[in-house]
């Protein structure tokens, strides 16, 4: 790994999970030409689903900005998508698919805010990203993913900020953004991704409760319907900053942490 002359094009890289930030760290990493294939569960929940490559798992594919994701049935399929210039994801959430992929990177991108299988033993480089995981002993390389100063920042001896419960501030809103189930039961949306909503509007149903929007803003994300929730999940979000473009276009989060996974990636490999 400390050849001058290695080229790093190529370089396999698993990314489990395929929600917002996930797919955010996949498209850069793509863009700096590296292998990615995503793994996912059978059912994925991703609210911003139009920046979110496991939309690919109930549509057969997914685009976001300009780059292809396509559902692959097994490792065979992964390869050939590579060969056509997508990005294959997986159902596959044991990761199975390393075995026969063997990737030299794994990001565990759950966002989970706990450790559900990621040690430093599954590949060469291991990253986690956020709260639940420390280094060096759940992974090689931590990422912070808390909004702020530590944004992106790769710790290789620590933990990441714990989970504080409260969403990033957008706009000048933090918790009152987001739309969580009021009860138990299959969610049903009255509302459109992108679609203007005002304060006090509902936007979905769990059963016969409401989900009303606390802000006014863009609806930006939005679980799929029919989707069976449990009271509290985050099942929406309100962009109170109005723009419409933000909708289908990576955060500067995501991007953010795209960034800090593809530095350690080349500290590990590119010395």
């Amino acid at each position: 790994m400390s050849d001058s002359n290695r080229s790093l094009k190529g370089l396999r890289v698993l990314i489990r999970g395929a929600g917002e930030i996930a797919s955010g760290v996949a498209h850069r990493l793509n863009r700096a030409g590296l292998c990615v294939v995503m793994t996912e569960v059978a059912e994925p929940l991703a609210v911003r689903r139009a920046v979110s490559f496991c939309e690919a798992v109930y549509d057969g594919r997914k685009q976001v900005e300009g780059l292809a994701a396509c559902l692959a049935a097994g490792p065979a399929e992964a390869l050939a998508a590579w060969e056509r210039g997508e990005l294959p994801v997986l159902v596959d959430p044991e990761m199975a698919c390393r075995h026969k992929l063997g990737p030299m990177v794994i990001v565990d991108a759950l966002l989970a805010k706990r450790n559900t299988g990621l040690s430093p033993e599954l590949a060469p480089l291991t990253i986690g990203l956020g709260p639940g995981f420390c280094a060096p002993q759940d992974a090689h390389l931590v990422v912070e993913t808390n909004r702020g100063h530590d944004l992106g920042r790769l710790i290789y001896e620590g933990r990441a900020v714990a989970d504080t419960g409260e969403p990033g501030e957008i706009g000048g809103y933090t918790h009152q953004r987001v739309l969580r189930s009021p009860a138990d039961g299959v969610f049903q949306p009255l509302a459109g991704l992108g679609q203007a909503v005002a304060a006090g509007q509902s936007v979905a149903r769990v059963g016969d409760e409401e989900v009303r929007a606390k802000v006014g803003g863009i609806l930006r994300g939005l679980i799929r319907p029919g989707i069976r929730v449990q009271k509290g999940w985050k099942v929406g979000d309100v962009d109170p900053r109005g723009r419409l473009e933000y909708l289908d276009t990576i955060s500067e989060k995501a991007r953010a942490i795209g960034g800090s996974v593809l530095e350690g990636i080349m500290h590990a490999f590119n010395r």
